[in-house]
């Protein structure tokens, strides 16, 4: 077996050639090995962490991942999806709660239709997992990327534990190391790409309600809690453990921000002011509040995605989004069904390429969507129109389910319809349910269904 050399450039042994490298082994990395592996590929993965099988997620940091049909579709073609089990919590819809602590229940789609609540941390376990278990997959943990050589066709990655370099040839390498991408930074200060990276100006702090007596759940499980006021909002998701995952969304800035709250008497004001329900519940709030730091929320954007056939950005390194439509993650997974639905052909730059410029047409329109769910779940879902617009948005497609599919729906339940399609159509979508609803209709009893099927049948070709 060869094995990742010194610093000192080598010519590529014979295995070599039949090796794909993947620098990051996250959910993302960690799927698309899988996925490369079963079609007979031998692959690296590098990680700079340690061994997740081996440590405790950090504090703080991680918001619960919704794993949607996307996401399910990639894990089952890769045997990971059942191994899952009790990991997996589903979700019906959101619970709205008011600032009287009243509550609303908004169902996500139609009967069945659900998305599930997962520990990020116990997913890249099992993903690794069933990864160690096969043959033509090697793990190195605590290998954190450092450079590249375009000329060589090398990348440098430190071996962590014993402060060495070691030099691999990127043929191809393809870079799964996150919205912070060393590679996809890399790329850009040489001027191989264009990349940016859009800042929300808006963060996060992660918050906890613990379980109840004996594991209960104390409050309802299966819906995804929210807690919109405006310009900020507060989320709380499941766990297995009877505990939720509450995570607050505040400006960084400004007259209501984590700026202006930066002590524990103003924090714990304002989140007893705000959420008084769920502040009851958090206990060690304050605690968490002045310990776990302020997340980063924003776009990341890169064009290409790869040089030459050397190396390629792929999940959240070459498109992250704000996590406003739960489909990060998901969005990531499909990417790694469609590389490797593509990487049987050709040659690897004319795969990259090819790639690259398809899918990028897709993932800008899911970027997109997820900053306008932003809006949505901090303001709209608290409105009386919204939520009839929503209600009508479902019984249009009971009644005409071959034209008409909510674009939430189709995001998060259809694998099959690309992102670009459904933000198209719902866009023809919002334009009628704004007219079925305009004026005095205050109730789907007052809805012209007549009209509404003339509607959709000029504008809505069938899916």
């Amino acid at each position: 077996m060869c094995s990742p050399q010194s610093t000192s450039w080598r010519r590529p042994c014979a295995r070599d050639a039949l090796v794909i490298r993947i620098v990051g082994a996250g959910p993302t990395g960690a799927l698309l090995g899988l996925l490369l592996e079963r079609r007979g590929k031998k692959v690296e993965l590098y990680e700079a962490r340690a061994d997740p099988r081996e440590v405790s997620a950090d504090s703080g940091r991680s918001i619960n991942l919704a794993l949607a049909d996307r996401g399910i579709h990639a894990l089952k073609a890769a045997g990971v999806f059942d191994r899952l089990g009790s990991a997996l919590l589903p979700m019906r819809g959101r619970l709205i709660h008011y600032e009287n602590c009243d509550t609303n229940f908004q169902p996500y789609g139609q009967a069945g239709e659900v998305i599930y609540s997962v520990s990020r941390h116990r997913l890249n376990q099992v993903l690794i997992e069933v990864a160690a278990q096969r043959s033509r997959v090697r793990l190195f943990f605590q290998h954190r990327f450092e450079a590249a050589d375009f000329g060589a066709a090398t990348a440098s990655i430190r071996d962590l534990r014993q402060d060495r370099l070691i030099s691999v040839p990127m043929q191809p390498l393809l870079a799964a190391d996150g919205a912070g991408s060393a590679m996809r930074r890399e790329m850009a200060a040489r001027k191989l790409i264009q990349a940016s990276e859009t800042d929300l100006e808006h963060g996060y702090k992660e918050l906890s309600i613990p379980a109840g007596p004996g594991g209960g759940f104390r409050l309802a499980k299966d819906a995804l809690h929210i807690w919109p006021r405006g310009n900020f909002m507060l989320i709380a998701l499941p766990n297995d453990d009877g505990s939720f995952t509450a995570t607050l969304f505040l400006p960084k800035h400004g007259p209501v921000s984590f700026a202006s709250l930066s002590d524990a008497g103003s924090a714990d004001e304002f989140l007893s002011r705000h959420f008084a329900d769920a502040r009851e519940l958090m206990p060690n709030a304050v605690a968490e509040w002045q310990a776990h730091p302020v997340g980063f929320l924003g776009t990341v954007s890169a064009n290409p995605w790869h040089v030459r056939g050397e190396a390629m950005l792929i999940g959240d390194s070459a498109h992250a989004m704000v996590p406003f439509h739960g489909q990060g993650m998901n969005c990531c997974f499909e990417d790694c069904m469609e590389f490797d639905g593509s990487a049987t052909q050709q040659s690897w730059q004319a795969v990259f390429t090819q790639f690259g410029a398809a899918r990028k047409l897709n993932t800008d329109a899911i970027a997109a969507m997820a900053l306008d769910n932003y809006s949505e779940m901090r303001e709209s879902v608290a409105d009386t129109k919204f939520q009839l617009q929503r209600a009508l948005s479902l019984e249009l497609e009971r009644r005409f389910p071959r034209r008409f599919i909510p674009r939430y729906s189709m995001v998060m339940f259809h694998h099959e319809i690309p992102y670009l399609t459904a933000q198209q159509r719902g866009a023809v979508q919002a334009e009628i349910l704004s007219e079925l609803t305009a004026g005095a209709v205050n109730a789907l009893s007052d809805v012209d269904f007549g009209r509404a099927e003339g509607l959709i049948i000029s504008r809505l070709p069938p899916l």
